[in-house]
């Protein structure tokens, strides 16, 4: 897309940056494609790229292109009328994310996990410690939904799929490596979140989790997972 309006504009020399380290590579001819979808993908971009006198390919790490993924962030949530003028965005830099909490080893013995209750009731049928009777209706409506297979929980969609439930310490892998692999382009946090569903993932707050990932880099709101009810 953004070449296709560099092309637009009648650019003639363009540096194009991206923080997807297999892309760009691919590009500049420095690795081989063997993807069928990423084989099309370059082909298309070679053919575009004959319109400019010079263009260069430069890989930019993902936490060194913080501000691409914030304005394509806000972007998605904003919805221009074009026969209305787009107000100038004020944006302020800030020395430290507003939010940023990293995870401690204590987190990764915690037996208090997001899905810590539900688990016990799938399977033990066991109810918080001081629970009311409109939580214990409320987990037990819940549960419904979950499947435990030997010691590992799944989320059933609404079709049947099952999606693994994951706690902390993989959620910050898994939004690592879907951002950084094939689908680390510039989306928004919630179609973000749909693609981890897509590779079999699920957590109780994915579409909040990557959206603050999305915004601050490796910092996210750890502390508010939640711990049941």
């Amino acid at each position: 897309m953004g070449i296709c309006a560099a092309i637009e504009h009648k650019t003639k020399v363009l540096e194009v940056y991206g923080d997807s380290a297999l892309v760009i590579y691919q590009l500049k001819g420095e690795w081989e494609t063997r993807d069928p979808k990423l084989i099309n993908y370059r082909k298309l971009v070679l053919e575009l790229i004959e319109v400019f006198d010079d263009i260069t390919f430069c890989y930019l790490p993902r936490d060194e292109n913080q501000m691409a993924d914030t304005l394509a962030t806000l972007a998605s949530m904003i919805r221009v009328n074009k026969r209305e003028d787009m107000k100038p965005i004020q944006m302020s830099i800030c020395e430290a994310p507003a939010h940023c909490y990293n995870i401690g080893e204590e987190e990764k013995t915690d037996n208090h996990l997001w899905y810590h209750n539900i688990l016990r009731y799938v399977k033990n049928r066991e109810y918080p410690d001081q629970a009311t009777e409109n939580n214990k209706r409320k987990l037990m409506r819940l549960t419904n939904d979950y499947v435990l297979d030997g010691e590992i929980l799944y989320k059933k969609r609404k079709d049947q799929v099952l999606l693994r439930c994951v706690d902390a310490v993989e959620v910050k892998k898994i939004l690592e490596e879907v951002h950084e692999g094939v689908c680390g382009t510039h989306v928004n946090g919630f179609t973000m979140a749909r693609k981890i569903m897509r590779f079999g993932y699920y957590w109780s707050m994915m579409e909040r989790d990557s959206m603050a990932f999305l915004n601050v880099g490796h910092g996210r709101h750890w502390a508010d997972f939640a711990e049941g009810f």
